[in-house]
């Protein structure tokens, strides 16, 4: 009697070679963001280099399981990677945006009319909706990878992995998505202070680099470019994140899981398209991703707007706002 053959894969043996073009992706995606980071000291970033390497370990980890389908270990590896990494890719979009914010627009005018949120809790309040569906997806993924049909309570365990797993890309979803309406309405906002500030930039001699007044830090001064990356991004996100939602809700036996194309085509790609994105326009080089977000004393010390530009082209009533 033949012994049974245990497979983690619906459709039997996923492809190695697809998995191998993903991770070398990935790898080259890598190195070019640590140059990159490194070099506009652009260490916050370093969050979305951590997720680089999740999916380059990650499809390296789908390699070896491919070849070898019967070991747990294997596919645990490759599954919670691939599903985790983009999580932390939205977590530092979320402070990239907050520091456009910072840099473009004038303290006085960081108001909720025009952001929908405190300017100062933009970045902690989407980023603590980040960690809590990173925590969802984190347990649902290793509850799933980790049960065969062959485990005790195999459904029912499938079952509640698959509704935590669910939780977690819904809040990812509902945050990302009124993140990405904020991120879109604020490209065409932002045009009104663009002007301002493109008067307190100094240009760098002989460099294609510009200094703002009361720093000597070199920025690109393109920086709507940065903007368009971000919400070229937040597409992806929103499309990998339905993909994922559509996935764990058909489990194990739905038509994603039962042919491989359909992750690399609404996964891999926009997870790769959106790296290439950012190898291309590096943060770094048009606003600072620093640690530290520039200081209160330093706002201060800036001009006031031009008195060509009113309160209510800022986005402003006729009473200050408190921030």
């Amino acid at each position: 009697m033949s012994s049974l053959v245990i497979t983690y894969y619906p459709y039997f043996q996923p492809s190695a070679a697809a998995a191998g073009v993903m991770c070398a992706l990935f790898g080259i995606g890598f190195l070019v963001s640590t140059y990159q980071t490194i070099r506009y000291k652009a260490w916050i970033w370093f969050v979305m280099l951590l997720a680089m390497l999740m999916e380059t370990v990650g499809y390296g980890a789908r390699i070896a399981s491919a070849n070898h389908v019967t070991n747990r270990n294997l596919y645990i590896i490759q599954f919670c990677l691939i599903i985790l990494a983009p999580v932390l890719m939205a977590g530092i979009i979320y402070v990239a945006f907050g520091r456009i914010v910072f840099h473009v627009v004038p303290p006085e005018a960081r108001t909720v009319k025009l952001l929908w949120v405190p300017a100062r809790w933009l970045t902690p309040i989407f980023v603590g909706f980040d960690i809590f569906a990173l925590f969802l997806q984190l347990v649902g993924a290793v509850i799933i990878s980790g049960t065969q049909l062959t485990t005790p309570n195999a459904a029912s365990k499938l079952h509640t992995g698959k509704n935590i797993a669910l939780a977690g890309v819904s809040t990812q979803i509902g945050a990302f998505g009124l993140f990405t309406i904020i991120a879109a309405r604020f490209h065409f906002t932002s045009r009104r202070f663009a002007a301002d500030l493109e008067r307190r930039f100094h240009a760098v001699p002989g460099d294609k680099f510009v200094t703002l007044e009361g720093s000597e830090r070199k920025f690109k001064p393109r920086w709507r470019t940065l903007l368009y990356a971000i919400n070229f991004s937040c597409a992806m996100i929103i499309i990998r994140s339905i993909y994922r939602e559509i996935d764990f809700s058909m489990g194990k036996q739905g038509y994603t899981q039962k042919h491989e194309w359909v992750v690399y085509v609404f996964d891999a790609i926009p997870m790769i398209l959106l790296v290439i994105v950012y190898t291309i326009i590096p943060p770094g080089a048009y606003v600072s991703m620093g640690f530290r977000q520039r200081s209160k004393k330093t706002d201060q010390q800036l001009p006031p707007p031009s008195s060509a530009i009113d309160t209510e082209a800022y986005g402003m009533d006729s009473m200050p706002h408190q921030q």
